[in-house]
């Protein structure tokens, strides 16, 4: 079974898996602590694109390159947790992920973000009683 989350139902979930959407939530933005934005209510994503002391980080593609931009290269969570800390940049992520905050993070909400859907999605052909109770119990919750 694959638990994944997403903006909108993917090419790959509607075609080789079958889903049940679990919940919606919005999104924030996780600021250094320090970061005079950290301070506000509540941000939208022009004034967090807007950020040029913060450059969003960048991850690797397939291919292990980077894409071009500002922000520092990164490759694990942690990794960029630190550089949040450390002030060197800026994430976006679904609100439910102040899990991970750090005491040196800040997490503001960004009202205009795209709602991110939780996703329960199961292999088509590897459907059983068992995954059947499995989805209907997260379903419930």
């Amino acid at each position: 079974m694959t638990l994944v989350s997403a903006r909108r139902r993917a090419y790959w979930t509607v075609r080789l898996f079958d889903s049940a959407d679990l919940y919606t939530e919005g999104q924030i933005a996780v600021l250094p602590a320090d970061h005079p934005l950290a301070m506000r209510a509540e941000l939208t994503l022009a004034e967090v694109t807007a950020v040029h002391d913060l450059p969003v980080a960048r991850w690797p593609r397939r291919d292990g390159t980077y894409p071009e931009g500002p922000g520092p290269e990164v490759r694990t969570q942690s990794q960029l947790a630190q550089l949040v800390a450390l002030g060197r940049t800026l994430l976006v992520i679904p609100a439910s992920s102040r899990s991970w905050q750090w005491p040196e993070h800040v997490a503001v909400p960004v009202v205009d973000a795209p709602a991110i859907t939780t996703v329960l999605a199961w292999p088509r052909t590897g459907y059983s009683p068992a995954v059947a109770a499995l989805v209907r119990s997260a379903v419930a919750v």
